[in-house]
């Protein structure tokens, strides 16, 4: 057996783990808000004190989040944490639900 194919084993075994996969999801937003984040914000051209500044934060809150961590209260970001980058970003929240399509 080669290594991938242990890591694979090993990744569908505890994909398989009851809740594995809801962290997975949670795990994979956080990141991709976190790139977003850091993108408009070296978009502007600012620094990770410069957006935290602007959005009431501390540096160290900006660098977790952008990581796709958690902000200080062990967390994901609150909508009112969301809303207080986008002002600073000078961008909007968007929070959607969609419809999965329906199984055939």
């Amino acid at each position: 057996m080669s290594e991938q194919e242990s890591w694979r084993e090993l990744r569908e075994r505890r994909m398989a783990e009851s809740g594995a996969a809801e962290a997975y999801e949670a795990a994979r937003l956080a990141y991709e808000l976190g790139r977003t984040v850091r993108g408009m914000r070296e978009g502007r051209g600012w620094s990770q004190n410069d957006l935290a500044r602007e959005a009431g934060m501390t540096q160290s809150a900006v660098a977790r989040l952008e990581a796709g961590g958690t902000i200080p209260s062990g967390t994901i970001p609150t909508l009112p944490v969301l809303e207080r980058l986008a002002r600073a970003l000078d961008a909007d929240v968007e929070v959607r639900l969609t419809p999965r399509a329906p199984a055939a």
